[in-house]
């Protein structure tokens, strides 16, 4: 199950989340401290929207410590960009985990230092609430309405 895992990090580098999304089982259930829980269709659209945002901008992912057998697997991921609202070059590590079935993700949750990541997209000021809960509750609400609103301008079905 580890070419799963691979060929999903491969897809991202290359920004094709088409082929991440096709690496997901349909029950899929994504977890992040940006985005919480997403499920289903809407986990994948999340994919849809991320590629999208980096096309052409400076952006690279490099994967590395894959590892999976039939049911569960693990990566470090670091992400390289620039924070859109912001500008600030942003150098994210995140550690992900994995549960597979039927030679698929069915359940992937990404961890990652959220005050840490603040502090790179937006200076001082997430270095000052980047570790509070209303941060957190405030930047899901943020992203989850910015991806809403991609499902419905793309006519995705959420």
């Amino acid at each position: 199950m580890e070419n799963v895992v691979t060929k999903f990090y491969n897809a991202f580098s290359n920004l094709d989340a088409d082929t991440m999304c096709s690496c997901y089982h349909d029950n899929i259930v994504f977890e992040d401290p940006a985005f919480g829980i997403l499920r289903g269709n809407k986990a994948k659209a999340m994919w849809q929207m991320l590629c999208a945002s980096q096309k052409g901008k400076d952006f690279k992912v490099i994967a590395s410590n894959i590892k999976a057998d039939e049911t569960s697997g693990a990566a470090h991921w670091e992400a390289f960009y620039k924070f859109s609202k912001t500008g600030r070059s942003v150098h994210n590590k995140i550690d992900a985990q994995f549960e597979l079935k039927d030679g698929l993700i069915l359940k992937h949750t990404d961890t990652f230092n959220l005050h840490k990541w603040a502090k790179q997209a937006m200076g001082f000021k997430g270095f000052i609430i980047g570790h509070t809960r209303y941060f957190k509750t405030k930047l899901q609400s943020q992203t989850n309405y910015l991806l809403d609103k991609f499902i419905e301008e793309k006519k995705l079905s959420p």
